[in-house]
């Protein structure tokens, strides 16, 4: 199975924002919601309003903190520290809503006897081998039964039952502990700790929300397993006012990652095939599961090769599977190998559309050398933006560039069609208002006339290399004077239709692996059901009252499900848990589910049916699990499989931390991070002097991202005209710097220069029995737009997280002096 071996499925928040005010508590951390996310934060000043407790956990004290009832500073990268003790103290004072964890979650499966824990073997793991630093998860597997079946003990008190696996290895992240790695005070942890509880189980509720603060990390997928336990200890998952927000940083990153662009992703979360699957028979062996939902992939992977290729994908040929593209098991195509790759002068060209890595990404510094090693670049943004520019920065002179740049102007969302699909999977479409100025045209524009120049430029090649290209569908109808692509029956090829005659289908359910139909991103089929119909244009809402869902806006993927697993809002006979946070139930006299959402499970699938011994797919569940995408039908509490670096979240420090591991002393950092020793990526270790503090990177409201939308604004840049950094009052004495004064931070990457903002928002913390200080950090600047400024991305270093390789951006080490840094700083 694919994903990222999360617990409850992947690819979307769990809940909606809009389900927020249903909350009786949210607890936001990884996030300043407030600033980054204001519009969704709309709805957790509503549960405030109607009596939700609100908690900030960040290094900083920003607007979401002003609004919260209880606030905590925490040193970054401590994230597990944290969530793991208020793990422990759930447990040991039996607050877990017992009913739900017995019923819904492997609490009580039994571990293999040969399953050694980290408390075990001092900070790994059973299965680890150092010299390749990675597991072998043999040993992380459940005890069976003569059926194949896991065993498990009903009472939760098996000394191997996965509760109790949970209490062993959170044991000793005790107030105090958490205390000595976060700097957070036992009585704000312990606090923090009783009101989670108290407005968790039957007849009431706690939603997390967080952002990249809890994923740039080298423990970033360890961070959004321990919420995801936690919330299943507390039986907030598929409930009214519980689950797991992930906010989204841009209007669509939730879209980007559904019909995708990322290296390793096909539409709908189907992985992209490697090497060593030839055959379609090889792809489905290590992506359909025996059980649960994703037994059903063949149907999806084979309705979108009829959608890409048509009548040239035929069961004789694999349905064209052999045209798709193969990775390489040997090769790494993610995103910071990519860059090195080219450096190296591996790369000859490069795309860049609505990216601009020059200043967002990390090592941008790199990153802008990286390119210069291209023969050629297109860069399509709507300003000449700094990865337009890269061959004259850096002090480099242009005749020694030797990459050719095309600069193609992008229109705005307001000059288009197109859909945004949000944090909460929701899609919701903009109609275009007014004619893109000049030469911008829009993405669907670029690609699709590029796609036909492509075929008219290869027609009558007999390469076989080029096959794919000639049997491409591309056939998009186009309207008005600049043939601008038909958005709408874009979307309807993304739903879906029937081959035989182009009738739409109603949902995912009616896709087939016998090519009879065609889908371009499965999870989205049903967004229209009909020819010229688009529910993503929904604008109805509902009346105000108690509960509400808002089921006429917009359109949420899969199949308008506002609340993932929402079948996990009624007990196991299929009652709500209470009245209070009803959501959905079985209809015993109508024989289906109904209630105030999508049911997210079988609609005819009474509670009592059982589980078919030997069955495949959903039917393998029974009536009472309520997690269809796992394929026990139950939330992962602990995680056998699909997780790189363990089965259980566990602290490691950053990778560059000022302070050793007081848990681990053995296992500083992440077994299995991904480094790069390279000259330009050199890196701080542990306890550097040479730069003793922590350094952590954010976003303001005033600018967007890399600031490519926002530089190039009198309006903002006004608000925001300069880099900044936010220091302590102590650390600033220690300095000599006062208010406004010029400093430079540095790291072994680079030195940038930023206006010092000393606030008491920023506290010196007691870590390890010593104070550690936190810089903060926008990450907007750069040297091209109204407002300019130096690149704080061009410090990060490059180390990576082992299940989805994201950087470490938010907890690193860091340098400070007063003053203004030398210039110009070349970079080669």
């Amino acid at each position: 199975m694919p994903g990222l071996g999360t617990s409850f499925g992947r690819g979307g928040a769990t809940t909606a924002q809009w389900d927020l005010v249903n909350s009786d508590c949210i607890l936001i951390t990884g996030s300043n919601m407030a600033e980054c996310h204001p519009i969704a934060f709309r709805f957790v000043m509503e549960a405030r309003e109607r009596g939700a407790t609100i908690i900030h956990v960040d290094p900083r004290f920003t607007r979401t903190s002003a609004n919260a009832d209880i606030f905590a500073h925490i040193r970054p990268g401590t994230d597990v520290a944290f969530l793991g003790g208020l793990i422990r103290h759930v447990i040991e004072h039996d607050a877990f809503f017992r009913d739900y964890v017995a019923a819904y979650t492997n609490a009580a499966n039994l571990l293999r006897e040969d399953f050694r824990d980290t408390e075990d073997l001092g900070g790994v793991f059973s299965g680890y081998d150092d010299e390749k630093r990675e597991y072998d998860t043999t040993t992380w597997a459940y005890q069976l039964d003569a059926a194949g079946q896991p065993m498990r003990d009903e009472t939760l008190t098996h000394e191997r039952c996965v509760l109790q696996a949970l209490r062993r290895h959170f044991a000793r992240y005790t107030p105090e502990v958490v205390e000595s790695l976060c700097g957070m005070p036992v009585a704000t942890f312990e606090r923090i700790a009783e009101t989670l509880c108290a407005n968790s189980g039957r007849d009431r509720t706690t939603a997390f929300c967080y952002a990249v603060g809890w994923t740039q990390h080298t423990i970033g997928v360890q961070n959004i397993r321990a919420a995801a336990i936690l919330q299943a200890l507390l039986g907030n998952i598929g409930r009214p006012g519980g689950g797991i927000l992930a906010l989204r940083g841009h209007a669509t990153i939730q879209g980007s990652t559904d019909v995708p662009t990322l290296y390793n992703l096909l539409p709908g979360y189907l992985p992209m095939p490697s090497s060593d699957q030839p055959a379609l028979g090889d792809f489905y062996r290590e992506v359909q599961t025996p059980t649960g939902w994703w037994h059903n992939a063949p149907k999806y992977m084979v309705s979108l090769l009829r959608a890409w290729f048509a009548d040239a994908a035929t069961a004789e040929n694999d349905w064209a599977y052999h045209w798709l593209p193969k990775l390489s098991r040997s090769e790494d195509y993610s995103y910071y190998p990519m860059f090195f790759k080219m450096k190296d002068g591996k790369m000859r060209g490069l795309f860049v559309m609505g990216e601009n890595f020059a200043v967002g990404g990390p090592g941008a510094k790199v990153e802008r050398a990286a390119m210069r090693q291209l023969d050629w670049c297109v860069v399509r943004d709507p300003f000449l933006v700094e990865t337009a520019n890269f061959w004259k920065a850096d002090g480099v002179d242009p005749a020694t560039v030797p990459t050719e740049v095309f600069y193609m102007p992008a229109a705005w969302p307001p000059e288009k069609d197109g859909s945004f699909t949000n944090t909460q999977r929701m899609l919701q479409w903009h109609e275009q208002a007014v004619e893109a100025p000049g030469d911008s045209r829009s993405e669907t524009w670029f690609m699709a006339h590029l796609g036909l120049r492509l075929k008219q430029l290869y027609a009558g090649s007999t390469e076989t290399r080029d096959e794919p290209l000639l049997h491409l569908t591309w056939d998009y109808p186009m309207r008005g004077p600049r043939q601008e692509p038909d958005a709408q029956v874009i979307l309807e090829e993304i739903n879906g239709y029937t081959v035989a005659d182009g009738k739409q289908v109603s949902g995912f359910a009616e896709l087939a692996d016998d090519g009879s139909t065609a889908c371009g991103c499965w999870i989205y089929s049903g967004v229209a059901p009909e020819k010229g119909v688009n529910r993503a244009r929904g604008r109805t809402t509902d009346e105000p009252g108690e509960r509400t869902n808002h089921s006429q806006w917009g359109w949420v993927w899969p199949a308008n499900r506002r609340i993932l697993y929402n079948r996990a809002s009624a007990d196991p006979d299929g009652q709500p848990w209470s009245e209070r946070k009803r959501l959905i139930w079985w209809d015993a006299a109508r024989k289906q589910w109904t209630g105030d959402d999508v049911p997210d499970f079988p609609l005819t699938k009474a509670p009592d049916t059982a589980a078919q011994p030997g069955a495949t797919g959903i039917a393998a569940h029974s009536g009472a699990d309520p997690f269809i995408m796992q394929d026990d039908g139950r939330a992962w509490m602990y995680a056998p499989i699909r997780l790189k670096d363990g089965p259980l979240p566990t602290h490691y420090e950053p990778f560059e931390s000022p302070v050793p591991n007081l848990l681990y002393p053995s296992q500083q950092v992440n077994p299995c991070v991904i480094t790069f020793d390279r000259d330009d990526n050199p890196m701080h270790g542990m306890e550097n002097p040479d730069y003793p503090y922590v350094l952590t990177t954010y976003r303001l409201t005033e600018h967007h991202t890399s600031g490519a939308m926002s530089r190039w604004s009198p309006w903002l840049a006004e608000l925001q005209p300069e880099l900044f950094c936010e220091i302590d009052p102590v650390l600033a004495a220690r300095h000599g710097v006062a208010n406004g004064d010029w400093v430079t931070i540095s790291t072994a990457r680079a030195s940038v220069e930023a206006r010092a903002l000393v606030t008491d928002r920023m506290r010196p913390l007691r870590v390890a029995k010593r104070q550690v200080h936190v810089i903060g950090l926008p990450y907007h600047w750069g040297p091209e737009g109204v407002v300019t400024g130096d690149v704080t991305n061009d410090l990060v270093g490059t180390v990576l997280d082992p299940n989805v390789k994201i950087h470490e951006a938010k907890a690193f080490t860091c340098a400070l002096r007063k003053g203004r840094r030398d210039r110009p700083e070349e970079n080669g």
